[in-house]
């Protein structure tokens, strides 16, 4: 009540402060207009200047990098960023107690999406200290009896850089290849299982190429084992159905920006029976069990609470709607280009991420020529690097494709009509960057580009 009074008050305040007011920007199919100036800064004779100036954005086509805040998220979070500014582990006073409880709300609501008990959910910043806690904090615990783990070449990289820093500290760590698909091999993953291994981290759905592995499959070997299973499952939480128990899950990763939520917050999942114990890697105050020490951020947890709840709701229409749009951009690609490769299982695959590589076109020139469509390359978090993605790698694909893939990602809020820009744009792209390709004209003389030698000068 007291935040809608405010809200009116500022409501009704504002026009008069501010004077003529801006036209706000309308969002076109191709751009989306947004004005970045601060209304109360500008002089009302420059309004019109400002108008002109409205900064054109492009549309959005990578939700696997993060994705925009739903309405409904940002609703739920506004009471705990204006009036209920209470620290959640305050136990005296009534602000406490009333962030505890939104805290515990969200707790709540993140165990329901993954068949949890709410106890087993440590709020955390975010996925990559999710893997770090999972990773280091089970190896170090059970340091003294099992110094093996199991992970896979196509990880995340906070998964593989934690298992290197495992390797300078005297852990062994296997990782296994994946096929061609980009699916691991549940016989090599048998045979990869030791005495001494204490934890196998095989991820849900991979984050440039969408491949989904047989996480229920490992968990049961991993369970016939007596082996900890975590799974980093930040692009698959909210998008497909997951459940902890039937799965046989013992540790999993979840992050806010990647489902609709704020970032800056995230969670991890806990088994209590039987329990699995990690060691903390963060000293204080012992908040959340004991395993993330630190203040709560109540506002961002309840926005990640908001976020899984719509999630949950919305997972089969998403899907549904995904899934339909992403058969529509593969099609029309595909039908109007030749030598296009979609990279990764098409069946064992999450439809909203869509990997193609575009033969004989430099990926880096394609995305520099699709500057008003926001996509790309592969990992938001190895794209400073002009490497060929290492997970291209991992499934065996040729560097020169490797060079040429963009992602495509769909999500909750991508148009029909955008999609359909976005195919337009592309096709018109890769034939026009084809026509100034060497190889492009080689390949159409009927030269086999794989007979040739090349020599440096």
């Amino acid at each position: 009540m007291l935040l809608r009074t405010a809200w009116r008050r500022v409501a009704t305040a504002a026009p008069a402060a501010l004077g003529p007011r801006a036209k706000a920007p309308t969002r076109g199919l191709r751009l989306r207009g947004i004005d970045l100036t601060p209304q109360s800064a500008v002089p009302s004779d420059a309004a019109t200047a400002l108008e002109a100036e409205s900064v054109l954005r492009p549309l959005y086509m990578d939700v696997q990098a993060t994705t925009p805040l739903d309405p409904r998220v940002l609703d739920a979070m506004l009471p705990y960023l204006v009036n209920y500014y209470g620290n959640p582990h305050s136990r005296t006073h009534a602000y406490g107690w009333e962030s505890e409880a939104a805290m515990e709300c969200a707790r709540q609501q993140v165990a329901s999406l993954i068949g949890a008990d709410p106890r087993e959910i440590i709020f955390t910043s975010g996925a990559t200290e999710s893997n770090n806690i999972a990773i280091k904090g089970v190896a170090r615990f059970y340091r003294s009896r099992k110094k093996h783990l199991i992970t896979t070449q196509t990880e995340h990289k906070c998964v593989l850089d934690s298992c290197r820093s495992l390797e300078a500290e005297g852990f062994k760590v296997t990782y296994l290849p994946v096929k061609k698909s980009g699916i691991i091999d549940l016989k090599e993953l048998e045979a990869a299982i030791q005495p001494d291994t204490s934890l196998v981290s095989v991820m849900t759905v991979n984050n440039e190429i969408g491949v989904k592995q047989p996480i229920k499959e490992i968990g049961q070997i991993c369970s016939s084992r007596k082996v900890y299973f975590h799974t980093d499952a930040a692009q698959a939480v909210g998008k497909i159905p997951l459940d902890v128990n039937d799965m046989k899950i013992d540790l999993m990763s979840i992050s806010g920006h990647k489902i609709y939520g704020p970032k800056g917050v995230g969670a991890i999942y806990i088994r209590r029976r039987p329990r699995v114990r990690v060691e903390a890697l963060q000293s204080g105050g012992g908040q959340e069990r004991g395993m993330r020490s630190g203040t709560v951020p109540t506002p961002l947890v309840v926005g990640l609470g908001a976020a899984c709840e719509v999630a949950q709701q919305e997972m089969e229409y998403d899907h549904k709607r995904i899934s339909k749009l992403a058969e529509r951009l593969i099609q029309k690609i595909m039908k109007s280009l030749p030598d296009v490769v979609m990279n990764g299982d098409p069946e064992h695959h999450y439809p909203g991420c869509i990997n193609l590589s575009f033969a004989y076109v430099e990926g880096e020139s394609l995305l520099m020529a699709l500057k008003d469509v926001a996509l790309s390359s592969g990992s938001a978090c190895t794209s400073a690097s002009l490497e060929p993605s290492y997970v291209l790698r991992a499934i065996g694909t040729d560097e020169d494709l490797a060079h040429s893939s963009i992602r495509f990602g769909i999500g909750r809020f991508t148009t029909e009509e955008e999609v359909d820009y976005t195919v337009e744009k592309c096709i018109h792209h890769v034939k026009r960057l084809r026509e100034m390709s060497p190889l492009w004209e080689m390949v159409q003389d009927g030269i086999d580009l794989k007979s040739i030698k090349w020599t440096q000068h």
